[in-house]
């Protein structure tokens, strides 16, 4: 079977830090596949290697057949790329900027301005053509930004971090164009998010990758799923024989997994209704104070948190990215 992106032993390494660490996947044809991480987890490095513009330590990485190494021109010519940080020209206009994007990947010039036509009918910015990008919102910039990878009709489009930095609202408005463009274009879509919700929505599958590693790839649908049918959060106030309640929980029958956070416990079952009136008789004959106990539907931050050990924060974001800066930096000089 010839996949649309496939790795093999991939890695990716700045002097003594491995940002990519030996990983392997594939992409099928027309899916949209996301990598769902932290910034700094290694996302958009394999990105820039699966798009050409970095050389990996070790490892092959293949676009429909084509290496990135030895049949670069191949690669590019098959791939659109969006990136992170808006590339359009702000004292341009939306048109003007299309019209740059289409002589740079060479598009025929008696084709330029039908597709130019298409893409901004496509985004809906049609109307708003001749105006100066400096006048444009976020998101418009965005969808400008996505128009300009698609005038060469590329097989497989690269979204890094697509809706960062814009409000939530703007951000579920593209997610209806990457939807709309994934359906008018049947092209296979890889994106790169660290909101869990961006994953949920759009994504056949997703890889979770932290550290520079996959932990797992699956649907998200079969992800929660595996997780159990309800999350139970349990709280208690700190007791001598909290190894033991720990060790009760494990045995209870309809618990399939328990994360632990000090006094905080995430149990993952498939029948809450009768779980949880065994913790409570476990807590009861250990004298086991129990604070506050929920019982939810499984996310996908449970499910991430799973096998990472940790929360995605969005906090963290500014100083990953200047870190992520700092190794390309590195690398140039």
């Amino acid at each position: 079977m010839l996949y649309s992106i496939e790795t093999k032993s991939l890695t990716k390494s700045f002097g003594d830090v491995t940002a990519v660490d030996d990983i392997s996947f594939s992409v099928k044809t027309g899916e949209i596949f996301g990598f769902l991480g932290p910034n700094g987890a290694g996302k958009s490095t394999t990105m820039m290697i699966l798009t050409t513009l970095l050389k990996p330590t070790s490892g092959q990485a293949l676009i429909y057949g084509f290496d990135v190494m030895t049949n670069a021109k191949q690669v590019r010519q098959n791939i659109g790329y969006v990136q992170q940080e808006t590339t359009v020209d702000e004292y341009l206009t939306g048109r003007e900027n299309l019209v740059l994007q289409a002589k740079l990947n060479h598009i025929p010039k008696n084709e330029i301005d039908t597709r130019i036509d298409d893409v901004l009918e496509l985004i809906e910015l049609s109307d708003k053509q001749n105006q100066p990008v400096v006048t444009y919102s976020g998101g418009m910039r965005k969808r400008l930004d996505i128009a300009g990878g698609l005038l060469h009709r590329p097989k497989v489009l690269f979204l890094d971090e697509p809706t960062v930095g814009l409000d939530i609202q703007t951000r579920r408005k593209i997610w209806e164009y990457i939807k709309k463009i994934h359906n008018e274009f049947e092209m296979t879509i890889f994106l790169t998010t660290h909101y869990m919700e961006e994953a949920d929505q759009l994504c056949d599958r997703i890889g979770i990758i932290d550290d520079g590693k996959i932990q797992v790839i699956d649907s998200p649908e079969n992800m929660k799923n595996a997780m159990g049918n309800e999350v139970i959060s349990i709280e208690s106030e700190p007791n001598e024989n909290h190894d033991s309640f720990l060790s009760n929980l494990k045995k209870i029958k309809f618990v399939t997994r328990i994360n632990e956070d000090g006094t905080k416990l995430t149990l993952f079952a498939s029948n809450g209704a009768e779980v949880i009136p065994k913790i409570f008789q476990i807590s009861s004959e250990l004298n086991i104070k129990i604070i506050s106990i929920s019982l939810t539907q499984p996310t996908l931050d449970d499910v991430f948190i799973s096998y990472t050990g940790h929360e995605i924060k969005d906090d963290d974001s500014g100083f990953n990215r200047k870190r992520e800066h700092a190794k390309m930096k590195r690398l140039r000089v």
